[in-house]
């Protein structure tokens, strides 16, 4: 089967901080032919970075706390514990990306960068591909808070334990899915990172 798609039509009806496309489209079909005409808003936002910034010496990892807009749902829980992450600018690599971000939000200097892998964080509703990243640090003066004043940022960053962000995973108390994803590859990788 050859996959294919056409684009129709496509508008930009907002565009502000973040955009949204309003796309008509039709895709072939896994049954043979073509799809009807579809219609699919979709959030722009960029491409982006993130940073899992783990000290395998200590055993700790940086997680930072920020409010977030898509969880005010969730009333107090609307600070999200995270990891380092940001746009890719223009011009920007993904790997100058993590180094500027991990100094804006977290106050860390890397020692050494490793791609972990790209994902599409959304795929059903946003363009943005992410490039998640393990970043090697000294975590031992580590902490505060952070971010950069024109951006609004108001970034809380401590340092745990390896066994208390996991357990933290597993009480259902990180709710955004890079960090679970990083924290997750962390467990797989942990033990070889820290021989």
């Amino acid at each position: 089967m050859t996959k294919k798609f056409t684009i129709i039509n496509e508008t930009t009806p907002y565009q502000g901080f973040f955009s949204i496309k309003e796309v008509e489209l039709k895709h072939t079909l896994f049954k043979g032919g073509w799809s009807r005409p579809i219609k699919r808003e979709l959030f722009q936002r960029g491409n982006c970075v993130a940073v899992l910034l783990y000290d395998p010496i200590r055993d700790e990892v940086v997680i930072i706390e920020q409010f977030r807009i898509g969880a005010v749902q969730m009333g107090e829980q609307a600070w999200l514990l995270e990891i380092v992450a940001g746009a890719i600018e223009p011009g920007e690599t993904a790997e100058e990306v993590a180094y500027r971000e991990s100094v804006e939000e977290a106050g860390c200097e890397i020692q050494q960068l490793v791609k972990i892998n790209d994902f599409f964080t959304s795929p059903g509703g946003t363009s943005e591909l992410l490039t998640l990243f393990y970043g090697k640090v000294d975590s031992q003066n580590v902490g505060g808070i952070h971010g950069l004043d024109d951006e609004d940022e108001d970034i809380s960053v401590t340092t745990m334990k390896f066994d208390e962000v996991y357990q933290l995973l597993l009480d259902g108390k990180i709710l955004s899915a890079i960090p679970i994803i990083a924290i997750q590859w962390l467990y797989i990788n942990r033990d070889k990172l820290r021989s």
